[in-house]
């Protein structure tokens, strides 16, 4: 899993530089391509990301052309990121090599057999957000950043 896992962050790192984009831009933009335009909170929770952190990835990748934001036609409060699909296909043909191994790979598979791995994957997502929310924990408890007091007011100079 972890030899699988690491061939495919450098998979798509490789398809993100041809793109001039982070890897991890590159996959907050795979999560908008599955799930469709979305609001920045709902992309921070799919990603489990911080709600600033995805902040500074719709910036770069609308810079770059691959997603732009729309109001909401009925609260125009409400801003949802969708992609720009023109722009989303010149990177799709940079995917056409491993979507072909993997169909060669999935057609040597029983449908009970691919049932299971399509559990076993959802599965895996769900808990690999799980592990991401305990890192943060951790993080923040090692650093301090948990019980660090809130300043109020203007910043000091």
């Amino acid at each position: 899993m972890r030899r699988t896992s690491a061939q495919g962050v450098l998979f798509g790192q490789a398809v993100a530089n041809v793109a001039g984009i982070s890897g991890s831009d590159l996959d907050c933009m795979d999560f908008l391509n599955l799930e469709g335009r979305m609001t920045a909170g709902r992309l921070a929770e799919l990603t489990g990301l911080t709600t600033g952190a995805i902040t500074g990835v719709v910036d770069r990748l609308e810079k770059a052309g691959f997603v732009r934001r729309e109001r909401d036609e009925t609260d125009r409060r409400k801003v949802f990121i969708a992609t720009v699909p023109e722009n989303i296909a010149r990177i799709g043909r940079l995917y056409v090599p491993m979507q072909q191994a993997m169909q060669k790979l999935w057609s040597t598979y029983s449908d009970a057999e691919l049932q299971l791995l399509l559990r076993f994957a959802r599965e895996g997502y769900k808990a690999g957000l799980e592990a991401t929310e305990a890192l943060k924990g951790l993080v923040e408890t090692e650093t301090g950043k948990a019980d660090a007091p809130k300043r109020k007011g203007r910043p000091r100079r």
